[in-house]
């Protein structure tokens, strides 16, 4: 399978979902299930934006840099999302625990969670380039998508625990909190490393 069907089907499955997140997060009062659908909703343009960066270096007079400053704006994007998705956590710690309901959160998290890693075993087939050096494009949707899948899982765990204890309300905006921290941390990453590629090649 081409890149460019890789990075499509990942982004139907993130289409797919984004609705189902949305609806489930308002019903159940859940801030970590709306932050993983806002966050499969950036998804999809991060990823428009790397299949336009595809398709601009594949023309004739060619944008060499088009995929790398698409890496860039993604990983970027990514770091945004996460910190407004921390500060929110924070946000919902310090107001108090509402009451989530666990149920709907353990399922569809648990759906989003193998939907994804299906999108990042798809995408894990195709991260360099033909000449074996790394592509860096494919990589920031691949990492996005990989830590889209650990996200859901541990949010589904924390509805599991809220739908096991009957409370543990807070676990919902922690997990949140945890995910947004550790998703930022390796996006800031992959941000250095491409803007250290991008002044190799200027």
């Amino acid at each position: 399978m081409s890149r460019t069907r890789r990075l499509a089907v990942v982004l139907l499955l993130n289409l797919a979902l984004i609705t189902a997140l949305v609806i489930t997060g308002l019903a159940a009062h859940s801030l970590a299930v709306l932050a993983a659908g806002v966050d499969y909703l950036a998804d999809a343009a991060a990823i428009g934006v790397s299949l336009l960066a595809i398709w601009l270096a594949a023309r004739p007079r060619g944008y060499p840099n088009a995929t790398t400053i698409a890496a860039l704006v993604n990983a970027g994007w990514l770091l945004l999302l996460n910190i407004t998705v921390a500060v929110a956590a924070i946000l919902h710690l310090a107001a108090g625990a509402h009451q989530v309901e666990g149920l709907p959160v353990l399922v569809v998290s648990a759906i989003a969670a193998v939907v994804m890693l299906a999108g990042a075993l798809i995408l894990g087939g195709d991260a360099g380039h033909e000449d074996g050096t790394e592509d860096l494009n494919v990589k920031a949707v691949l990492l996005d998508t990989a830590a889209d899948a650990a996200a859901a899982s541990g949010v589904a765990a924390s509805g599991a625990i809220i739908l096991g204890t009957g409370g543990w309300y807070w676990l919902d905006p922690a997990t949140a909190l945890v995910i947004a921290v550790i998703v930022g941390y390796h996006a800031l990453k992959l941000t250095r490393k491409i803007t250290v590629t991008l002044q190799s090649r200027s």
